[in-house]
């Protein structure tokens, strides 16, 4: 009996932590957080250069891509370090899901489903480079207003098909 609960416990411990290293959610995609310094980013292997607001940095997480965007870090008068930290990360993997289950390849009817009752949520069309609305997209945003931080969902024909995670600057 002792060994029963001894596995179980095992079983248990393995799938809590591989379900935490796919996941997304306001403030982190797998282990990359929301205002992780570049110093921390480092123990997983990655370099990080600056990138001012684009998703310039491209890694490679247990085989899947996260694209990670940083800005100077300040300490608290205001001053650069010399240290950046992460503002934005974004994934098309399907591997990644959040902890309602939402990820690439559900539909909007999911995500509405998900997140009807979430405390602040937006939908907004999706716009081409150019400025012209895609009437086949839209961006489905929960707004972490404790952490400051968004969760956006892009849906292309009711198919969620990227994630981002991004520093809320009140825009």
């Amino acid at each position: 009996m002792k060994k029963i609960i001894q596995l179980f416990l095992l079983v248990f411990a393995v799938s809590y932590l591989s379900a935490q290293e796919f996941e997304i959610s306001t403030l982190r995609i797998g282990p990359y957080k929301i205002f992780m310094k570049n110093d921390e980013a480092d123990q997983f292997g990655t370099k990080l250069k600056q990138s001012n607001y684009e998703l310039k940095n491209t890694v490679k997480y247990n085989g899947e891509t996260i694209l990670i965007a940083t800005t100077q870090d300040y300490d608290d008068q205001g001053k650069e370090t010399n240290k950046m930290v992460i503002q934005g990360l974004s994934t098309k993997s399907k591997k990644f899901k959040t902890k309602s289950g939402i990820g690439i390849g559900s539909t909007k009817d999911d995500v509405i489903n998900a997140y009807k009752n979430y405390p602040s949520y937006s939908v907004y069309p999706s716009y081409d480079d150019k400025g012209n609305k895609q009437n086949n997209s839209s961006n489905f945003v929960l707004n972490d207003l404790d952490a400051g931080t968004t969760l956006t969902f892009t849906i292309v024909n009711n198919i969620v098909t990227e994630m981002q995670v991004f520093i809320n600057e009140g825009c």
